[in-house]
């Protein structure tokens, strides 16, 4: 049959996919189906995979992600060149960290960020530099705070005055160098596919806003710049124990429109700039952020590296000329586009059941053996998937149907709409596609659900990269148990 593109917004309402669209996106690269029926990945049957390590599990392509880690690296390097410019690939660790993860992308280039002190540990475990870390977090504690001087990391990312205080007083106490330090800001660009993930906007926690208190000053020599974000520029240039390295932004997730980190780009720019006329330092270095969308249905397109690539920097070789600077090193940072794509979550189907809907229409109810515990984004942000069962072959007509879990949540849905083959029945293998980012690192244990293990797959072997949680594990945390 011939598949459907998905909408712009995900909806695969009236449209036949979910039932050959493999290989092909949204799936990882080493995704095929075989004249069987059964899918392999990276040249493992599913069924095999069921068998030894049991469903759910997360199943993650290494080739794949590391070829995407790879390109990232390249495309922009070889971008920036031709501007004359460095920049620095930063692997976003909250979209999934492992050791074997943190490992891969830093052994294809590139650097990794962190958003905590257990993501630190783990990039430090991996044999990651500190050097080559960065630490994010709108409201670190002071045990992150000290973990992240003790490993040196080569940046922490301060989100308010008060942080830039407890960072200082906290060298000072400790003596040695000065901590390199960025400054993040937010630009007032909104991107992204939800609220919830769109990060540059005023309202919301993370940041210092570009807004100045008084006026609209926007330009190079605008000396009473009294913005958040200026303000505390200022202050981390006044205190010895910080060395002020650069200023960060990020303007969203899952975007797949470029013409946003132009215009933020522009924005911090000319921030660097207002701040150099000011005090004659010129900061080293500007990070883009990352947000860089995937595709998570059919027909629908990622945004391609090169093209956004060369895109920034082209826009920001024209910001440094409108406010007459030179250009700094870069950084971004990906991690849904790393780790997204290579990711799939395997299910066992369960419970099957039809439900009518209006106008004599209706839905098969199709129950897997997990659900939001494994991927909370549906529930949270009404993310959209996509769902194949790979385990048979099957020549019956799609039906319209929705992939729920078995929580105790009516909104407990995997997949809200796609046509799967109408004899779809318990025991049925499914899968579901670009998982790799955000399943395991937002997963819980809600209903005392365990957690899915991650198996790694390359070149027709598959190995356990986080086990399985069990009961015992559980109890294990019950004092009263």
């Amino acid at each position: 049959m011939t598949t459907a593109p998905g909408s712009a917004s995900g909806s695969a309402v009236g449209s036949a996919v979910g039932v050959t669209t493999i290989p092909g996106e949204p799936w990882s690269t080493g995704v095929e189906r075989g004249a069987d029926g059964a899918v392999r990945v990276a040249g493992v049957d599913v069924r095999a995979l069921a068998a030894e390590h049991g469903t759910p599990a997360y199943v993650l392509d290494e080739q794949d992600l590391r070829t995407r880690a790879r390109t990232y690296r390249r495309a922009f390097t070889e971008a920036f060149a031709e501007i004359g410019a460095g920049v620095d690939v930063y692997y976003a660790g909250k979209a999934f960290l492992s050791v074997a993860v943190a490992r891969w992308v830093h052994e294809e280039g590139l650097r990794v960020d962190t958003a905590s002190g257990g993501e630190l540990a783990v990039a430090l475990r991996a044999g990651v530099p500190g050097a080559e870390i960065g630490l994010h977090g709108n409201n670190k504690s002071d045990g992150e705070i000290a973990a992240a001087l003790d490993a040196g990391v080569g940046r922490i990312i301060v989100d308010s005055l008060v942080e830039i205080e407890r960072v200082a007083d906290a060298v000072a106490a400790r003596g040695g160098a000065p901590a390199p330090v960025m400054v993040r800001v937010t630009t007032g660009v909104h991107a992204g596919g939800h609220e919830y993930i769109s990060t540059a906007h005023e309202d919301q926690k993370f940041g210092l806003s570009l807004a100045p208190s008084r006026g609209t000053a926007d330009t190079v020599a605008a000396a009473d710049d009294d913005s958040p974000a200026m303000t505390a520029l200022l202050a981390v240039v006044a205190r010895p124990e910080l060395r002020l390295l650069g200023i960060h932004s990020h303007i969203g997730s899952q975007i797949l429109d470029p013409s946003g980190f132009a215009v933020a780009a522009r924005a911090v720019l000319a921030l660097r700039a207002r701040l150099a006329a000011r005090t004659g330092v010129l900061v080293e270095e500007v990070d883009l952020g990352g947000g860089y969308g995937i595709a998570y249905l059919p027909g629908e397109v990622a945004l391609d590296a090169d093209r956004i690539a060369k895109e920034v920097a082209a826009s920001v070789e024209r910001s440094a000329a409108e406010v007459g600077t030179d250009l700094p090193r870069f950084s971004i940072e990906p991690g849904r586009a790393i780790v997204g794509p290579a990711g799939l979550t395997l299910y066992s189907v369960g419970t099957v059941k039809p439900v009518r809907l209006d106008e004599g229409r209706t839905r098969l109810y199709v129950s897997v053996d997990g659900g939001m515990s494994d991927n909370i984004r549906p529930a949270l942000y009404g993310a959209q998937y996509h769902a194949e069962v790979v385990g048979r072959l099957s020549t019956a007509e799609p039906v319209l149907a929705r992939v729920v879990g078995k929580h105790c949540e009516s909104g407990d849905i995997v997949v809200h709409e796609v046509h799967l083959p109408g004899d779809v029945r318990a025991g049925d293998l499914l899968a579901v596609a670009a998982t790799g980012a955000y399943g395991r690192s937002m997963a819980s244990n809600y209903n005392l659900l365990t957690r899915p293990p991650v198996v790694a797959v390359r070149e027709g072997a598959s190995r356990v990269l986080v086990r399985r949680e069990t009961v015992d594990d559980l109890l294990a945390l019950d004092t009263d148990a």
